[in-house]
């Protein structure tokens, strides 16, 4: 019987090393002490010189060693992240932006999934953290109970609660403040008079201010307020919401306060015989991958949750080094038209 070497598989060869700093040095052509000082973030490193090293870094697909790096410096490199399990998707995707800053600024982020609707999960998993291992703490607060929760732990290290501001009156969140005015004008221009919302479950802070929202939105450009169901941001929820009413709303278009909600009420419309869009327009929140691809495609608001996960790491590292913290741009949410919505249906010829 034959035996394959590993060069015959494609496997790496024996020989194979992870880069070092000098050989990133050598690739760029600058010293090793450049490199070094570009790693930890020196910030006298003249532009051209860190554009080298950064392209040198890439190439080599070089890695820190953290485990060395923390015994040089005497401090920890990883972080512990406290997060909602990962079936909803704006969490997901904050989470997911939270560990590409991490690793960028070379720490290692240990996530902790967990229930944020069952304080004791929360509690349990708070016990979790391990205070002499860890340089610091992310909490991505989505719900009452975890606000709750982390309000009341006592961190000993470095820590950053991520949660949407939550105003009885209007949180000024960007989606309240911008997006959600942008998304009722577009329907208004569309000829749409008389709007519905399915809105997200009341204990999380961005089902409420998504809610306030539109209802101040619809008011501001004296439309008519249709009226609100309430679904649990799944797709099932937004189904389930349109399936078991009676009657319908006095609604040419829905409002959904998420895109997986809204993929759910457009398969109940259809089911109960109407058109999307021909008879009622639906229009999502998030834009999340899989919206382009639904029938018809689905008219959504883009929100920047990886951007949002990048800057709650980059405050927590400020934090941590004792620095300011780097800033992310975060982009504007706006409306992504797509087939999902058209003209109400006495504008239409």
């Amino acid at each position: 019987m034959r035996k394959e070497t590993e060069a015959q598989l494609g496997a790496p060869a024996a020989s194979a090393r992870a880069a070092t700093i000098y050989d990133v040095a050598q690739v760029a052509g600058v010293s090793h002490q450049t490199v070094s000082r570009f790693l930890t973030g020196y910030p006298g490193i003249r532009p051209e010189t860190k554009a080298r090293v950064e392209a040198a870094l890439a190439e080599l697909e070089y890695q820190p060693n953290l485990s060395a790096r923390s015994l040089k410096s005497g401090r920890s490199h990883r972080i512990g992240a406290l997060v909602h399990d990962e079936s909803e998707t704006g969490p997901s995707l904050t989470a997911h932006g939270a560990t590409m800053e991490a690793r960028e600024a070379g720490y290692v982020l240990d996530v902790i999934s967990l229930d944020a609707h069952d304080r004791d999960s929360i509690t349990k998993s708070l016990a979790l953290i391990g205070p002499n291992t860890l340089a610091g703490v992310l909490a991505l607060a989505s719900t009452d109970e975890m606000v709750r929760a982390f309000d009341a732990a006592h961190f000993t290290m470095p820590t950053y609660v991520h949660s949407e501001a939550d105003d009885t009156r209007l949180a000024k969140t960007d989606v309240s403040r911008v997006g959600m005015p942008a998304l009722i004008a577009y329907l208004r221009d569309l000829g749409h008079r008389r709007l519905a919302h399915v809105a997200g479950p009341a204990n999380w802070s961005a089902g409420r201010n998504r809610a306030r929202a539109f209802a101040a939105a619809v008011e501001e450009l004296g439309l008519i307020n249709a009226g609100e169901l309430t679904g649990d941001w799944s797709a099932r929820s937004g189904y389930d919401a349109i399936a078991a009413l009676p009657v319908l709303p006095d609604a040419t278009a829905y409002v959904v306060a998420n895109d997986q909600m809204a993929i759910g009420a457009i398969l109940a419309l259809k089911r109960r015989g109407l058109r999307v869009p021909a008879d009622v327009s639906v229009v999502g929140i998030d834009d999340l991958p899989e919206s382009a691809y639904i029938d018809p495609p689905l008219t959504t608001l883009r929100v920047d949750h990886v951007a949002r996960g990048r800057e709650a790491v980059a405050s927590l590292i400020g934090q941590i080094e004792g620095v300011a913290a780097r800033s992310v741009p975060i982009e504007i949410p706006h409306v992504v038209v797509r087939e999902s919505s058209g003209p109400a249906p006495s504008r239409r010829r």
